[in-house]
């Protein structure tokens, strides 16, 4: 893989945005490679929904977001509604989120589709009556909020990962893939906290989020008994071992 992007340029267009959206995807079309099967990928259609290559082999769809320097807690996404549409139906894409400097790839990180929810996505507000899209409304992806285990790197620090791992590495997530969207977010929330933890922890660790659960499932009236069924659902998972007492570590 050739991390240098110094032999991709535009001059079809004058803003930075656009020249490094055509650079990246013409970058990524030429190193990048399916996750999920590792064959090469094509094009989509310009101005398709969310959606930016599309597998040869396997049909996966992946959409690429591209940033110079590293990425934030939050990555810039499409129109708002769309990214929700598409992220509770069955073609949802899959994400690469790739970081540069310096004309030379920094990161690539795949995030696989199922670790998408609606709490993941950020309403943005709408452009101005004066702007030319007046009301238009765009999103933002929390990349905070996307757990550990749904995050797998093609290249770190500017260097490349061995396919083989970083197949591997998106098979072991696969084992969360939950097919129903409504059904992913007391999973995910845990897991994320379960990420906060040490290597070893106590399921009290666990209840001190209590209150954030509560703020975002208000219905549910049985919290701690949700949060052992969730670390249940983890452990079935092979995420985190129980070791007795209340007390885990993570495999």
């Amino acid at each position: 893989m050739n991390l240098s992007l110094l032999n991709y340029t535009t001059d079809k267009y004058k803003s930075a945005s656009q020249k490094i959206r055509v650079v990246s995807e013409g970058w990524f079309l030429d190193n990048g490679y399916c996750a999920e099967c590792l064959s090469n990928l094509s094009p989509l259609p310009n101005n398709q929904p969310v959606a930016d290559f599309l597998c040869i082999s396997c049909k996966e769809q992946y959409e690429l977001k591209s940033k110079c320097g590293k990425f934030s807690n939050k990555i810039v996404d499409g129109e708002y509604n769309t990214m929700i549409k598409r992220i509770n139906s069955n073609d949802n894409p899959n994400l690469y989120a790739l970081s540069y400097e310096n004309n030379f790839v920094k990161n690539i990180i795949a995030v696989p589709k199922f670790f998408f929810t609606e709490s993941v996505i950020e309403k943005r507000k709408p452009l101005s009556d004066t702007a030319q899209r007046a009301g238009w409304t765009g999103c933002n992806i929390l990349f905070s909020e996307i757990p550990e285990i749904g995050k797998i790197y093609l290249v770190k620090d500017g260097k490349e990962r061995e396919k083989k791992l970083v197949n591997n590495e998106w098979k072991l997530s696969k084992n969360f893939e939950i097919k129903n969207p409504k059904s992913r977010g007391w999973t995910f929330e845990i897991l994320k906290i379960v990420d906060k933890q040490t290597k070893e922890f106590k399921i009290e660790d666990i209840y001190k989020y209590k209150n954030v659960l509560i703020s975002k499932f208000p219905e549910n009236k049985h919290i701690e008994d949700k949060i052992r069924q969730q670390l249940q659902i983890i452990r079935d998972k092979n995420y985190i071992k129980f070791l007795g007492k209340g007390n885990y570590i993570k495999v």
